[in-house]
């Protein structure tokens, strides 16, 4: 189903409501959709082809759901054909009950409900207790057990159904990370994913480069025009740009047009400017009176709260969020100007093909549970909302916090030319102090970035690799530490590992271990760890063993039963 087809189904369910008494009936609190709306898309729906053969299920549940999260993405205008997009995945689904369970954690509110509704009316799955009775039945077999195979699924009614159910995890994995980034994302013992090196590599050699898909300033550097916001290079004041004041409230400053442009088309227009949020091509209708002052007051009331936070990772959040708006723009952009898409050679790692959003590649990633301030998120919200209104429901209390945890778990910290020294003492706790994923200390990084494909990158204190940041920007340049042969594990230092002239090697093992407890949750179980551990005394182990503790990382529970049930406990959520 294209998005020229869903437009099409739009208009035909209007234009019959237009003509129908049925539609004078008061709208309900669902985006403004009447019952009459509900029962003719429902209809209309009841009414289409459906898909046959497996790879027609398989391509069709893809595509529906793909549909269903780029029209959710656009706003209340688009509830109800991203309800019917979600609907059509529903009905070739073959266990709706557990597919309902993950539409309810994962779908907007708003939507989910228009999705319920519309399977209530629907004469072949009138209530849930139906489906239920139904997916249990002797006729339809039980769905799959933790240890069934896809063998004994396949002997249920819907053949290779299963199938369907898998693709769109299992598929990911086929398309990305592309084939000449030279790597591969395989499972581990314990279930865990890994970065891969597909062929042999020489020491000191480029494995690959990677370039963020959102990147945040230390807060104490953002506005003082030493650096690119977007890109980070060092700049001369006599040639930095900067937005008009009144469309900059970060006080933010690039090091070129085009990182300025680059800035504002990905996050900036929307998140910290008075600039139309959406590209012109798709322009949605001009502000109501007050709209503009609203949007003003509440991007001055957050940024006011990113500098006295001084974390980056609610920085990264909003940016993250307005990247999704605005990769799913673009590709309206596209619809609307017949154009062929184009990404640019600096951009995100993507999937080679499967049309996968850039939520696919978040949803995959761990992540730690985090419990942000309570006025953190009304303030984003207000953001987004007097920005693009209804843009805010798609970020539940839920969604923000695990997004918040997968940048704590995530993210890397920046550093070339050795790091700054003149970084601001923290205030918080040491267990509270925000870390990234640096082999020179956190300390000494001027900004931390989100990438897709290094975040697969796996913690060891005798590391394969190192990450490079020797072009000066937010670019990362994977370099091999040691001579690689195809099949082996890559893997970077999470904190500084080496050996200060300070510290004997209790101490350096215990400041390792603390630091990778405190900020990603897990004791190191690398060789080097292990080695030194057995050389240690009864009384130096008393010591360095207080930093011990399980491995609190979690993948979020929409993955959890589809990889979970064929990998083993990952302490997944």
């Amino acid at each position: 189903m294209t998005s020229k087809q869903t437009s099409k189904d739009k208009k035909r369910v209007d234009r019959s409501l237009a003509q129908s008494k049925e539609s004078l009936v008061p709208p309900t609190e669902l985006g403004g959709v009447t019952p009459a709306q509900l029962r003719e898309a429902l209809e209309l729906v009841k009414t289409e082809e459906g898909p046959k053969t497996p790879e027609e299920k398989e391509n069709y549940f893809m595509t529906q759901v793909g549909m269903g999260e780029q029209l959710a993405s656009k706003g209340p205008a688009f509830y109800l054909p991203a309800a019917m997009s979600f609907f059509r995945a529903l009905r070739v689904y073959p266990s709706p009950v557990e597919l309902i369970v993950i539409y309810q954690k994962t779908v907007p509110e708003p939507i989910f409900k228009l999705v319920m509704d519309m399977t209530n009316l629907d004469e072949e799955h009138s209530t849930v207790e139906d489906v239920v009775e139904e997916e249990t039945s002797p006729t339809r077999g039980s769905p799959p057990s933790e240890t069934s195979s896809s063998q004994e699924w396949d002997k249920g009614e819907g053949g290779t159904d299963w199938v369907i159910v898998k693709a769109r995890v299992e598929g990911y994995y086929n398309h990305f990370p592309p084939k000449s980034t030279n790597v591969s994302v395989e499972t581990r013992e314990g279930g865990r994913k890994a970065l891969i090196v597909q062929k042999d590599f020489a020491a000191g050699e480029l494995i690959y480069k990677e370039n963020p898909a959102v990147a945040a300033l230390d807060a104490d550097l953002e506005a003082t025009g030493k650096y690119c916001s977007h890109c980070f290079r060092l700049i001369q004041s006599a040639m930095s740009i900067q937005p008009p004041p009144e469309s900059n409230p970060l006080s933010s400053t690039y090091c070129s047009k085009d990182c300025m442009v680059a800035s504002k088309s990905q996050s900036q227009s929307l998140l910290f400017s008075l600039d139309p949020p959406l590209p012109l091509e798709i322009a949605a209708a001009p502000p109501q009176e007050g709209a503009t002052e609203a949007r003003r007051q509440a991007q001055e009331k957050f940024v006011e709260y990113l500098k006295k936070e001084a974390r980056a990772a609610p920085m990264l959040v909003a940016r993250f969020i307005a990247r999704q708006v605005a990769v799913e723009t673009s590709k309206m952009v596209q619809d609307v100007t017949k154009s062929d898409p184009k990404k640019s050679e600096n951009d995100f790692t993507d999937a080679d093909g499967g049309d996968y959003l850039l939520a696919d590649h978040m949803e995959r990633l761990r992540y730690l549970e985090v419990t942000p301030p309570k006025e953190e998120l009304p303030l984003l919200v207000e953001v987004l909302k007097t920005a693009l209104p209804g843009l805010e429901q798609f970020v539940t209390e839920e969604r923000h916090s695990t997004l918040l945890g997968k940048m704590k778990y995530n993210a890397f910290g920046i550093t070339y030319g050795g790091g700054r020294d003149d970084k601001p003492e923290p205030t918080d706790r040491p267990e509270d102090v925000e870390k990234t994923r640096t082999p020179y200390g956190t300390a000494r990084q001027i900004g931390c970035a989100h990438y897709t494909l290094s975040s697969y990158l796996t913690h060891s204190c005798v590391p394969s690799t190192r990450p490079s940041f020797s072009n000066g920007t937010t670019e990362l340049h994977l370099i091999a530490n040691r001579d690689l042969k195809k099949g082996d594990e890559l893997t970077v230092a999470f904190v500084d590992v080496t050996q200060h002239t300070d510290e004997s090697i209790v101490e350096c093992r215990r400041r390792r271990r603390i630091e990778l407890a405190r900020g990603w949750k897990f004791a190191c179980g690398c060789a080097r760890c292990e080695e030194e551990g057995l050389a240690m005394t009864v009384e130096e182990k008393g010591g360095a063993e207080q930093a011990e503790q399980k491995d609190e990382s979690k993948i979020e529970a929409s993955l959890s039963r589809y990889e979970g049930a064929e990998e083993g406990p990952s302490n997944v959520d």
